[in-house]
């Protein structure tokens, strides 16, 4: 699982640079690059929480979306032995591929724990 951070609905992203000895990341889920940056795991939340904060003052100040915008369209790529799995069970649902997909992510959202 990929480390991440949460703040006031943000995702922050977290690796660690051990060339530099620095911890680093960026905020996702919203239309600007966003970094952030620290030595200790304080300052890398710090960081990440004034850049989130900056980020909604510059987004309030502009009148420009906080959030990046979805428009529920979304190509994905499955190996061709998935793909044939996914529509012949979609097919034996009596349900199309892209109510078969939906669903499986609907299942996947409501069994996993995102805290």
């Amino acid at each position: 699982m990929k480390d991440v951070m949460k703040y006031k609905d943000f995702i922050g992203s977290v690796h660690y640079a051990s060339e530099d000895r620095v911890f680093y990341g960026k905020v996702e889920g919203i239309n600007d690059l966003i970094s952030f940056e620290g030595s200790t795991v304080d300052e890398l939340e710090e960081g990440f929480k004034y850049m989130v904060d900056e980020h909604i003052k510059d987004c309030t100040k502009k009148n420009t979306p906080i959030e990046k915008s979805y428009k529920g369209n979304l190509n994905i790529r499955l190996s061709p032995d998935l793909h044939k799995m996914a529509a012949y069970n979609a097919a034996l649902k009596g349900v199309s591929l892209n109510q078969y997909i939906n669903n499986a992510i609907k299942q996947e959202i409501a069994s996993s724990d995102p805290e």
